[in-house]
């Protein structure tokens, strides 16, 4: 059993042998405080971890011809000037696309997500090669994101950038942490859609269920000597907000003074989803949640400076305008 310790954080791997792709049951000590977690392989972020993908065919843009590849997104923070999207799930794969190394992206946020692939935001659009210039390009859904980089700036390695096997194993335990209870929390702070927008837009996709992001599941409303039959999840925010708090705290402990998370030379797939939930923390109007971080200076100055290599990767599509 391979363990991984620093300073007052302990991550025990356990290797389920049986497996050709062994499952990984992780807990985290922080303090007096245990964290288990069994990563999802349904993550959608998770998935991009390996990096291995099956090419399929991607959907085919007829119109006009553009330069530059360019991220549907969803809307920023600032719209007028801002081009990082206010979206945790978006911001993910422009962390990604920058901190692989890729530069002069553009992005775009007028496509709302019932137009986008699988009803759902970032698609990126590829431009064609000059002797195909007929069409308008490619339109690639997340899961081929990853494949597209690799063929622009090379494969990551069997370690897929992380320092040995015991910091991959350990990537996988803070994404499922991030995705889980840090995940929660943000959720929880975002205002509930409207009825009537559910109304007129039927086929929009869903956010995630807080209940699916928890681990262990909620209890459901009735317990078994109810005489009614299961129903229903019994969301405790208490414990969501103290499950995140120790979450943050294991963060910034793990980091200390690293310039990447787990000792890496060089930004992983983990510091571009680390990078977007704290970045979207630090922008939601809930004191509690965004104090947990903000308290912490080398997260925050973490975010800060990966923040500015995001950014300058990507730049605003102006609309034209037909005369």
């Amino acid at each position: 059993m391979p363990s991984v310790k620093r300073r007052n954080l302990e991550l025990v791997v356990k290797h389920d042998v049986d497996c050709d792709r062994p499952n990984r049951a992780v807990t985290i000590n922080h303090g007096e405080s245990t964290v288990s977690i069994a990563p999802r392989s349904s993550s959608p972020f998770l998935r991009l971890v390996p990096a291995v993908y099956t090419p399929r065919n991607p959907f085919t843009i007829q119109g006009a011809p553009s330069d530059l590849p360019t991220l549907w997104i969803q809307i920023p923070w600032g719209p007028d000037g801002d081009v990082l999207s206010s979206d945790v799930e978006c911001l993910k794969w422009q962390a990604y696309l920058a901190l692989r190394g890729l530069s002069d992206i553009a992005v775009r946020w007028d496509v709302s997500a019932d137009g986008a692939l699988d009803a759902r935001l970032p698609n990126l659009h590829v431009p064609l090669a000059e002797k195909d210039k007929e069409g308008g390009g490619e339109l690639l859904p997340t899961h081929l994101i990853p494949g597209w980089v690799d063929a622009r700036v090379g494969e990551a390695g069997p370690l897929e950038g992380y320092a040995d096997e015991a910091s991959r194993d350990e990537s996988r335990a803070w994404v499922a942490l991030m995705e889980g209870n840090v995940h929660a929390a943000l959720a929880l702070c975002q205002p509930a859609p409207s009825l009537v927008l559910a109304l007129l837009s039927p086929y929009s996709s869903k956010p995630r269920a807080i209940e699916t992001m928890l681990n262990p599941p909620p209890a459901p409303f009735t317990g078994i000597s109810s005489l009614l039959p299961p129903y229903g999840t019994h969301i405790n925010r208490t414990a969501i907000e103290l499950q995140y708090k120790e979450a943050i705290a294991a963060l910034s402990e793990r980091l200390g003074t690293d310039k990447w998370f787990l000792g890496s030379t060089a930004p992983t797939a983990l510091d571009a989803l680390i990078f977007a939930y704290l970045h979207c923390i630090l922008h939601v109007k809930d004191n509690a949640v965004r104090f947990e971080v903000t308290r912490r200076v080398n997260l925050v100055a973490w975010e800060r400076r990966v923040q500015h290599q995001v950014r300058a990767a990507f730049n605003r599509l102006e609309p034209v305008v037909s005369s």
